[in-house]
């Protein structure tokens, strides 16, 4: 019994670790290689090579921890064809006002190609869904049933 006990509390402790290394916290450098370097760009230019959703949040935000499981589940449904990213307002505060952030959660979505856009709100996994297919052009995955 306590070995089964072991066994569940390790599997739990990896699948908690495996999901934050999957998303990636951004700061004001490693948001400018990866999205969008505004110090060297006028206009827009993407700097990544497939879609990314950009969750703007702070710890304090509760609408923002409704938000951050769905965006761990999307993450590993569609791996390797949009990436996540979070960026902490409270600490990239130079990163917030770039975007113009005044409310949050705030969810960049950033195409390959074209304009991105942002949504305010603690969106619905359904929700995120479309924004994929409709804004960021990835394929709807279908549900197995």
């Amino acid at each position: 019994m306590a070995y089964m006990l072991i066994c569940e509390y390790v599997n739990m402790l990896f699948n908690n670790l495996k999901i934050n290394i999957m998303i990636e916290h951004l700061t004001v450098e490693t948001f400018k290689e990866k999205v969008f370097n505004y110090e060297k760009n006028k206009e827009w230019q993407f700097e990544g090579k497939i879609p990314a959703v950009i969750d703007f949040y702070a710890e304090w935000c509760q609408p923002c921890k409704m938000v951050a499981p769905i965006l761990e589940e999307l993450q590993d449904e569609y791996k390797g064809e949009l990436n996540v990213y979070k960026v902490n307002t409270e600490e990239q505060q130079e990163l917030a006002g770039v975007f113009g952030v005044q409310s949050i959660p705030s969810i960049l979505f950033v195409p390959k190609e074209g304009q991105p856009q942002m949504a305010q709100g603690a969106l619905p996994k359904d929700t995120f869904k479309k924004a994929f297919v409709d804004v960021l052009k990835v394929k709807e995955k279908q549900v197995i049933t």
